[in-house]
């Protein structure tokens, strides 16, 4: 299934500033998060954000907010967001059908969110290189065990490239400009 920029939403999953220094490629998600928050919200699909205890782990990390002109954010207890009904029950409303998630701690809440996700009849997109854990092999871990559950790896170009759809419009032009062209050389490590 391709992914429609209508039909998506960005859920960012527990990038707080105080779990990031212990957090494996903490640094290349919150970059990556930002990177695809960015375009997402030129593309008017909804970001959501989520945390975790944020008296002890702090909330978002900032440089994530700062670069986000648009986004919701949830706290919750649960370590599966969807497991919290005000926020299942606002997702629902929204008629956003294909979830795109990233997040850490990748084998911990954002397989957990991705699970729940997919048990509610979610499309489910593991954003591959912004879903990390403390331990490289435990968000690889994640996303084997989340691609055998039903959801489908995916990088962030491939998911802009979705959104976009065609290269023949000022709209593609501007994005390539600010957003494509920029990242096409950045070295990244997919878990």
């Amino acid at each position: 299934m391709r992914l429609k920029s209508e039909n998506s939403l960005l859920l960012i999953v527990d990038l707080q500033a105080g779990l990031l220094p212990v957090i494996d490629g903490g640094n290349q998600a919150v970059s990556e998060a930002q990177w695809l928050g960015g375009l997402a919200c030129e593309l008017d699909v909804p970001v959501w954000l989520t945390e975790q205890y944020p008296e002890g782990l702090g909330g978002s990390e900032p440089r994530l907010l700062e670069a986000l002109p648009d986004y919701r954010l949830w706290q919750k207890v649960h370590f599966n967001a969807h497991a919290e009904p005000d926020f299942a029950a606002a997702l629902e409303k929204s008629g956003r059908r294909q979830i795109v998630l990233c997040g850490s701690e990748a084998h911990i809440c954002v397989m957990q969110t991705g699970l729940g996700l997919l048990e509610a009849g979610y499309e489910v997109y593991w954003l591959s290189e912004a879903s990390v854990s403390r331990r490289a092999e435990e968000a690889c871990l994640a996303r084997e065990r989340m691609t055998q559950a039903g959801a489908t790896p995916v990088t962030a170009d491939m998911v802009a490239y979705e959104w976009l759809e065609r290269c023949d419009d000022e709209r593609f032009r501007q994005i390539h400009r600010r957003f494509l062209k920029p990242r096409a050389s950045r070295p990244l490590r997919f878990y």
